[in-house]
């Protein structure tokens, strides 16, 4: 099967709801055919020259066609959370049209949080509705690095510490942008996991670690969800650049996982001519410094043999045929953010919201007993579709925090904003900060202190935020980061709270202690000092066009809470893996001493406490679960196991659970993690009712990578079925026997 007859299948699949596998396999095969013929009919007209000029960038975000042959250019749209707006040719300056605006989608994370494939399938769909209004082809996303570090630079843009929910968001992701007209290119091709020194770094990873934890979400996204684009990534694994390396591109992506579209370097990613063009790179981008006229040269020297580039350009056309290209007199041309577009973004930002505490129910709140509202933090009022280093978004709009409030309950209670702090800018960056590698002097955290504002806090913001803080019946304190402090190119230097916040919490707290805190961030955080000083708390991510109004209808509860972490709040980064090895910080070659043991399965095996757990998020209901089963208590290689429950709403809200499944094993002669997560789903309730679920984990999916024989297989014991609310909180189990 190609990817292309993959994501077609899936098309007519989703629209008929019958598994009508045989047939679909043929009707494969008959478009494979047709399609293939007329791939080689193309090349067999074209010189070599053309044939060179289609695998590098012509432009900064579009690798070349040949016009003669009505090969249109491929053209791409940056980034994975919103459409990018139109460059310079050959720059990263912005050309300064008024036509580019687009729609700021929720980062990575915030779409992990929804533990939704659902909500990543209509995230795809929109953003390929607007990417193709814009005339662009292929979506250089999902980016769907594991989070191995808190600290990441691009823990915002990616998906989750756990392979899995990682894995079964990109497959929603993917088939929701190429079933509706444009190409997902997956990224960063792979065990990009740090941004500092990511275009030098060399990853030694475990052969079972790379295949359980850091392949998976690609496997999936190329094997399940058809994607027709991979980009390689910057670094090395194992001695080779990804853009050349032969183990990733050649033997798994396309030898075991049946990859047939085209795979993208990194924008200058590419390091050789000959070894790039032999292991596996089809597109070299921006420009064509190796895939240009060096490669037209080693071509005719025989160096690269002509069929190597034959099977590039297949590889390329393949992707073009399944996409239509946009005439460019009919791009950029309707209105890209739409009512449709928005309301879509809203419902995926207002399931991304965390409960992390609700101490004494103080929410949701009700503006007749709340009736002066303190909103403090430069975070109620911060944009956050640009900053930092990378791609970036020219939103249409974007609703902040206090702008949602004030659209909400202007009429029904008063608010009062006081900025409290001064959040880290991109001049601070320049500085030093960040991108230096720079700590600046304070009294609790990275950035703050000396350099920026001062030796203390900021006295006139300080008064102001008091007296804001005593006048009112509550205090909305927004903490976090921004997308100066959260940048591609540059891992935060660790995870405490910027500009003082945890200074300026302290002193609003000894005046008035009803605090609800929202963290504004795409990571994980030091939360200890917020923890201590509020009632209340909830992460709100880096969430998109209508964050503020989602965010509002959240705390005032006409939407009860319903995301769940993707990845684990340590107390302290010293908790983590890479931190706790020492195998981090790396520059040249940074080593996984971890394993698989990434995220909550290191904290499982250490017996080491978060402040909050992988998959907590709490509700404004309450759910009781009950009478766990299965169909049989022993199940072969072959088999699905299916656990069923009873989910029963016993609150007096409307909402959505996050039902977690983990397995656990005991009694191995191999090594397992403590759990693992194996299936999920989301359920809505009304109060007081009950539903039956179902929740199912193909035997196949037990599998551990043989290091030994270099292939999976299955280890025969006994598994326990572990379902609940979160990682950390699991209140049914049932043990079963699996068996080869």
């Amino acid at each position: 099967m190609t990817n292309i007859g993959i994501s077609f299948l899936f098309f007519y699949l989703r629209k008929m709801k019958k598994a009508l596998v045989l047939l679909s396999v043929y009707m494969l095969g008959a478009c494979t055919v047709n399609t293939e013929d007329q791939i080689n009919d193309l090349i067999s007209q074209m010189t070599l020259e053309e044939k060179v000029s289609m695998l590098h960038g012509q432009t900064m975000f579009s690798s070349g066609g040949v016009e003669r042959l009505g090969i249109a250019p491929m053209k791409y749209a940056d980034g994975p959370f919103g459409v990018r707006e139109e460059l310079e040719p050959h720059s990263w300056a912005p050309i300064g049209w008024t036509t580019d605006s687009a729609t700021f989608f929720p980062t990575g994370s915030a779409l992990a949080a929804t533990w939704s494939e659902d909500m990543a399938y209509k995230y795809g769909k929109t953003l390929a509705a607007e990417a193709r209004t814009r005339g662009k082809d292929m979506i250089l996303g999902p980016a769907i690095n594991i989070q191995r570090i808190p600290t990441g630079g691009r823990t915002y843009e990616y998906l989750s510490e756990d392979p899995f929910l990682s894995a079964r968001l990109a497959v929603g992701y993917v088939r929701g942008v190429q079933e509706n007209g444009a190409a997902a290119c997956v990224k960063h091709y792979a065990l990009n996991n740090q941004e500092n020194s990511r275009g030098i770094v060399d990853v030694i990873v475990s052969e079972r670690a790379m295949r359980e934890i850091y392949l998976e979400p690609f496997r999936a996204a190329v094997m399940e969800g058809g994607a027709l684009g991979v980009m390689a990534a910057y670094n090395k694994v194992g001695g080779q650049w990804c853009s050349e390396n032969n183990l990733l591109q050649n033997r798994i992506l396309r030898d075991e996982w049946g990859f047939r579209g085209m795979i993208v370097s990194d924008w200058g990613g590419t390091h050789s001519t000959v070894d790039a063009a032999m292991n596996g790179l089809d597109v070299e981008m921006p420009m064509g410094w190796f895939f240009g006229k060096a490669l037209l040269d080693s071509a005719q020297q025989g160096v690269v043999p002509v069929e190597v580039i034959d099977k590039k350009i297949r590889n390329i056309l393949r992707v073009r045929m399944a996409v239509k290209p946009i005439p460019e007199a009919e791009a950029n041309i309707a209105p890209v953010n739409t009512p449709e577009n928005s309301a879509a973004v809203y419902e995926i930002a207002t399931k991304s919201i965390v409960l992390l505490k609700n101490k004494g129910e103080i929410l949701p709140l009700d503006p007749v007993k709340y009736g002066k509202i303190a909103v403090i933090g430069e975070n109620a009022v911060s944009a956050n579709a640009l900053g930092g280093i990378g791609a970036g978004v020219k939103a249409r709009y974007e609703v902040t925090p206090l702008e949602g409030l004030k659209n909400r309950i202007a009429d029904k209670a008063e608010i009062v904003y006081a900025r409290g702090y001064k959040g880290y800018t991109r001049q601070d960056r320049e500085r030093g900060g960040v991108l230096g590698g720079v700590v600046l002097t304070g009294t609790g955290g990275m950035l703050g202190g000396e350099g920026i504002l001062g030796a203390g806090l900021d006295s006139v913001l300080l008064a102001e935020a008091l007296e804001a803080a005593r006048w009112a019946d509550v205090v909305l304190f927004f903490a976090g980061n921004n997308r100066e402090v959260e940048t591609e190119g540059a891992d935060r230097t660790n995870i405490f709270l910027p500009s003082m916040q945890d200074e300026l919490i302290k002193a609003v707290a000894a005046v008035n202690p009803n605090i609800v805190t929202i963290v504004v961030a795409g990571a994980p955080v030091d939360l200890t000092t917020v923890e201590a000083c509020s009632p209340a708390m909830l992460v709100s991510w880096f969430n998109g066009s209508e964050s503020g109004n989602a965010l509002a209808d959240i705390l005032l509860g006409s939407v009860s809470p319903s995301g769940r972490l993707p990845f684990t709040f340590p107390v302290r980064l010293e908790d983590s893996p890479a931190y706790a090895l020492e195998c981090y910080p790396a520059s040249e070659r940074a080593e996984y001493k971890e394993g698989f043991y990434v995220g909550y399965r290191w904290f499982d095996r250490q017996q080491i406490r978060p402040l909050y757990a992988f998959g907590h998020g709490l509700s404004y209901t309450r759910f009781e679960y009950s009478g766990i089963k299965t169909g049989k208590d022993a199940y072969s290689a072959d088999e699905k196991i299916d656990v069923s429950f009873v989910l029963a709403n016993t609150g007096d809200r409307t909402a959505e659970e996050v039902v977690q499944l983990y397995i656990k094993r005991t009694g191995n002669s191999v090594e397992f993690p403590v759990k693992e997560l194996k299936a999920f789903k989301r359920v809505a309730l009304n109060p007081g009712e009950k539903k039956p679920v179902k929740l199912t984990v193909p035997v196949s999916s037990l599998q551990y990578w043989n290091e030994a024989t270099h292939a999976w297989k299955l280890e025969s014991g006994v598994i326990e079925l572990c379902i609940g609310s979160s990682s950390d909180n699991l209140s049914l189990s049932k043990s079963v026997a699996v068996y080869l």
